[in-house]
């Protein structure tokens, strides 16, 4: 039976969180006068991305909720105790600098539109509903996805299977009509396949080296690929 659905990651696959991020933490060190503290702009985003890994990875595990870890990189970042509120208004001045300098890839909007036609379209992300609908509604593509099922709300996170049979229940498809792209290759890739969906790994950065993984390089391959839809023969072969 061919792929009749795309669901979608959003940042770093759709949305260029990468570059946001790293904009917007400079401009939220300079306002905050932080840059001192940390010698650097690089040091501080360095710093704050380890930190970012490492208070989702708990969210993920089911260790923290939603907004406890958001104040815990805070309150490491900063390097002091803050109270929930005050550590909850450092995070919001960040969003601030943050949403300035969103945008999705160039390569989105194209193959949305060359798709559109074709398979439906549905999210699944790690993050908060509130987050990413919002996110998706500023960048202007919201309309483009029948749903949008996020981590938070549902209480179990990508690469677990369960995450991914939700959002496929929710389109009322069975896992082998859903293809997923996202760019990590194990928490995306990787995880939906071994929930029974056709797994694609968007390798923007070009770094290969996983040969059992249907890689592509750019949005601009995926219409292609999907519209063939032969399971894609030899994995690896688009990038």
């Amino acid at each position: 039976m061919p792929i009749r659905a795309v669901v979608w990651d959003i940042d770093d696959t759709i949305f260029d969180y990468a570059t946001a991020d790293t904009a917007g933490m400079r401009a939220h060190l300079a306002a905050e006068s932080l840059l001192d503290t940390y010698g650097s702009a690089e040091h501080a985003l360095t710093r704050w991305k380890a930190l970012t890994r490492e208070h989702w990875a708990r969210f993920e595990a089911g260790e923290t909720d939603w907004e406890s870890q958001r104040r815990d990189r805070v309150r490491a970042f900063v390097g002091r105790a803050l109270a929930d509120p005050e550590a909850d208004a450092w995070f919001t001045r960040y969003l601030g600098h943050y949403e300035a300098a969103w945008a999705l890839f160039p390569d989105t909007v194209p193959a949305l539109d060359a798709l559109a036609g074709t398979h439906r379209h549905a999210v699944l992300s790690n993050s908060s509903l509130h987050n990413q609908d919002r996110k998706l509604r500023v960048l202007g593509v919201r309309d483009r996805f029948e749903a949008v099922i996020c981590a938070a709300e549902l209480g179990v996170a990508k690469p677990e299977a369960a995450a991914f049979h939700a959002v496929c229940a929710e389109l009322s498809l069975a896992p082998h009509e859903v293809a997923y792209v996202g760019d990590q290759p194990d928490t995306d890739a990787r995880g939906a396949v071994e929930a029974g969906l056709t797994g694609i790994w968007l390798d923007r950065a070009g770094q290969g080296g996983r040969p059992e993984l249907t890689r592509i390089t750019g949005l601009d391959q995926l219409p292609s690929l999907l519209v063939g839809d032969t399971r894609f023969g030899a994995p690896d072969t688009f990038g």
